[in-house]
């Protein structure tokens, strides 16, 4: 009786620290947001820096997978999408370690060649992949770069991303300043727009991009150095609505 007491204890303290340490994986995952739409609710987690994922009818969307994130608990994704070969963008030895066999990646072809069988696409393609409508669009520098008459971003080398999920049209800017075809993008209902220097464009400059395109949602986000609050300030409280979330925690 004494030993099946003790194997009871035991199996308990077990469960225990397995429950323990299931809710601590689950507290470190980050706090979604939700949006609603067609097939269910997407769900919206910033990871770190320009990496966030996108989660919506069993489908999980990761873009710009890189080290500094934490994926400790978080689903593998279906998708991946990479949008420049910069290191906070591209990281071959990180999508290796979050995909499973069945992930599709999708990535401009600069990017690609340092991939693995990636699905190839230039500014201007649309494509289908399971389900999710991926439009690739440009990113680029208009006069930003490390020395006259060279850019951080050419033109045409790195992909933007308008995704549709569940009737929703999702843009992803990647690394860009204002660029025309930002500005001209239509029925947008969700923005994640980078600011900082020297890289890409200031807090001002995006906020002007983007009342150009009055999306329904925006995030600033690929902020590092720069204060979003003068973004949220600067866009005001019209159209759109500025979500501030913390891309850096630790």
């Amino acid at each position: 009786m004494r030993y099946s007491i003790r194997l009871l204890l035991a199996a308990a303290s077990v469960i225990t620290i397995a429950s323990a340490s299931l809710m601590a994986v689950q507290s470190s995952l980050p706090k979604p947001d939700v949006l609603s739409a067609t097939g269910g609710d997407i769900k919206i987690a910033p990871l770190n820096h320009a990496t966030l994922q996108l989660t919506w009818n069993g489908h999980v969307i990761l873009i710009d997978p890189t080290p500094q994130a934490n994926y400790t608990g978080l689903t593998a994704p279906d998708i991946i999408l990479v949008t420049d070969i910069h290191g906070d963008h591209l990281d071959p030895a990180t999508i290796a370690k979050v995909k499973k066999a069945t992930t599709k990646v999708v990535a401009p072809s600069a990017a690609a060649a340092k991939l693995e069988s990636a699905i190839v696409m230039a500014n201007g393609d649309t494509t289908t992949v399971d389900t999710v409508t991926i439009e690739a669009v440009p990113m680029y520098n208009l006069t930003r770069g490390p020395a006259a008459g060279q850019l951080f971003h050419d033109k045409g080398r790195g992909n933007g991303y308008v995704l549709t999920i569940g009737g929703k049209r999702i843009y992803i800017a990647g690394d860009t300043e204002g660029i025309p075809e930002m500005r001209a993008l239509k029925n947008i209902d969700v923005a994640f727009i980078p600011m900082n220097l020297p890289y890409t464009m200031t807090e001002l400059e995006a906020a002007d991009a983007v009342k150009a395109f009055a999306p329904k949602v925006v995030y600033p986000y690929h902020y590092r150095g720069s204060d979003p609050t003068i973004f949220a300030k600067a866009v005001g409280t019209g159209k759109t609505d500025v979500r501030l979330r913390d891309w850096y925690a630790k």
